[in-house]
């Protein structure tokens, strides 16, 4: 512990050597520091990450609730910077802390599912390679690394209520599998057309139905009443239909997560609906309450960035509601 403490004051005291003279007085748009934190064997040279302070955060004392994000490479294509600048500016969200994780050069093993219980990755399949070989190393760093290191480093609100876990594609796929066995860092959860086609058992079109791990990760439950779920997907993502029910895989996957599915032969698997959870669909107008997922169907919408930037300012006016 000595040597890895030693190491991040000394990556702290390098990433400061600019940021503390952009905080000199108040400016009505974000600060932004570069940091380069250790990573030990996953990651030989350190994962990159990008924070994202909002306005005045230099001359106040606030605590500020904290969004994790996934892709932190995205963070410009997503216009992250900007959006936040003008919601806050508008007081339309909550001053918040954002913290962006570039993913590593192997993003497949990176991101994916994992058993916190018995620190093992959940790898699933898929045509290009297994996925989330790596997944309980990056989790284990997130949990027992970054969030630390925030907290100690920042004013963050250091508390499950007061963190957001966020991502897309791949990236979606890992922030649920963070938010869902970590509730006791996590409050909410946001997932831009998350990966939850990723299944133990690709060999046929049943067998990927039946072994999606994210479902069967539901499935074994126990729920999480303090978990609050944004989930959203586009209805153009892509053309696949594995069941020939006229709804495209992405949607089918994100619906049958939230719903529970039925196999023809009547095996079931249970969704947040049937651990309790109320489930709103369309972009909700009210804030987050705990218990509750957020189910959007974004018309079009395909898989890619741009798609992703539009729901952004959505996700976070629900997340981080101006009054708290």
């Amino acid at each position: 512990m000595g040597f890895v403490r030693g190491c991040l004051a000394l990556f702290w005291l390098a990433a400061l050597g600019t940021g503390a003279a952009r905080a000199a007085g108040p400016s009505p748009i974000l600060d932004t520091q570069q940091l380069t934190l250790p990573g030990g064997a996953l990651a030989p040279g350190g994962f990159h990450v990008r924070v994202f302070l909002p306005p005045g955060y230099a001359l106040g004392t606030a605590r500020y609730p904290v969004l994790y994000a996934n892709d932190g490479q995205d963070m410009d294509a997503l216009a992250m910077r900007a959006t936040l600048a003008r919601l806050e500016g508008a007081h339309a969200i909550a001053p918040v802390i954002v913290v962006a994780v570039d993913a590593l050069p192997d993003r497949l093993a990176q991101y994916g599912l994992f058993d916190r219980g018995r620190h093992r990755p959940i790898v699933g399949s898929s045509p290009v390679g297994p996925i989330g070989t790596n997944a309980a190393a990056y989790a284990q760093w997130f949990i027992g690394t970054l969030l630390p290191y925030v907290d100690v480093h920042y004013r963050a609100e250091p508390t499950p209520r007061g963190r957001a876990v966020l991502g897309w594609s791949l990236g979606g796929l890992s922030a649920f599998g963070l938010g869902w066995n970590a509730p006791d860092r996590f409050g909410t959860i946001g997932a831009f057309s998350p990966s939850f086609w990723v299944a133990a058992d690709r060999s046929s079109a049943g067998a990927a139905q039946r072994s999606r791990l994210a479902l069967h990760m539901v499935n074994r439950g126990p729920a999480r009443p303090e978990l609050r779920l944004w989930l959203s997907v586009g209805t153009g993502e892509e053309t696949a239909d594995r069941d020939h029910d006229g709804v495209i895989d992405a949607v089918d996957d994100v619906q049958d997560l939230v719903n529970g599915w039925r196999a023809p032969d009547g095996h079931a698997l249970r969704g947040l609906r049937q651990l309790g959870y109320g489930v709103v669909e369309g972009s909700p107008a009210d804030p987050p309450r705990a218990g509750r997922v957020a189910l959007e169907l974004v018309p079009d919408a395909q898989h890619r960035q741009a798609a992703w930037a539009a729901v952004l300012p959505d996700f976070l006016r629900w997340a981080f509601p101006p009054d708290g």
